[in-house]
């Protein structure tokens, strides 16, 4: 198998640390074409980067319960799919799958995201994770406590995660958490929470990862447009 088109985009920064050293493991030698780029605090995130970030940290969800779903691994399937070719999707699957039978050191992983991956992208990566957790349709509670470590420890602040949360942990008032505003906001106060919320999760914002990835963050953006949607209309605003 030849996994040197595994990621496409090349690998920067992720190839280093305890993320290297678990796709190290994974590969083993057959790093063949693979562009490895010198670590540098303030090179971008690329897609590869990208990637093997989202890869290590869905295995350590989907662990979080002690058990890895079928339906867990569907959606990381169909999420590749909508996404990538079928050779890369196979290859990215297969990575997984030898990512899952390692120990994962969450905790440093976090550290090295939280160092070199912008914040935009951080935020695609915990809307991934919740996406994978609530596969089964069920947020597993030790899943949700760990997205939460994981969200602290790569840098993001408490209102963008509960935002994203509320994407997928439904309650009374969750078109108001992803907006990020109270339900006593005013009416003003929201139109200008959904135009903030809308330029903090457009796709252009992450349009350094690839044109995928810009599909795939259109999720969260269209996320907003239906929260600000169901409130307007709970108000009669026009």
């Amino acid at each position: 198998m030849k996994f040197g088109k595994w990621i496409g985009g090349g690998l920067g920064w992720a190839f280093f640390g305890p993320i290297g050293a678990l796709l190290g493991f994974a590969v083993g030698s057959v790093l063949d074409s693979i562009t490895v780029t010198s670590l540098q605090a303030q090179s971008p995130t690329m897609q590869g980067d990208f990637i093997a970030s989202l890869l290590v940290l869905t295995a350590a969800v989907m662990k979080a319960d002690g058990k890895v779903l079928k339906s867990e691994l569907e959606y990381v399937r169909r999420t590749f799919q909508s996404q990538f070719s079928p050779e890369i999707t196979q290859q990215n699957m297969l990575m997984l799958r030898d990512i899952l039978k390692q120990e994962i050191p969450v905790k440093d992983v976090c550290n090295q995201i939280a160092e070199y991956m912008d914040y935009s992208s951080r935020l695609q990566l915990l809307h991934y994770l919740f996406g994978i957790s609530s596969a089964d349709n069920e947020v597993h509670p030790s899943e949700v406590r760990l997205i939460e470590e994981i969200a602290s420890s790569i840098g993001i602040a408490e209102a963008d995660y509960r935002s994203i949360r509320a994407m997928f942990v439904a309650d009374t008032d969750s078109a108001y958490k992803i907006l990020e505003i109270e339900p006593t906001a005013t009416d003003a106060e929201l139109k200008s929470a959904y135009r903030s919320m809308a330029v903090k999760y457009h796709p252009d914002k992450v349009s350094h990862l690839g044109v995928e990835m810009q599909k795939a963050a259109n999720e969260k953006f269209q996320s907003v447009n239906a929260a600000y949607e169901r409130i307007k209309k709970q108000r009669n605003i026009s």
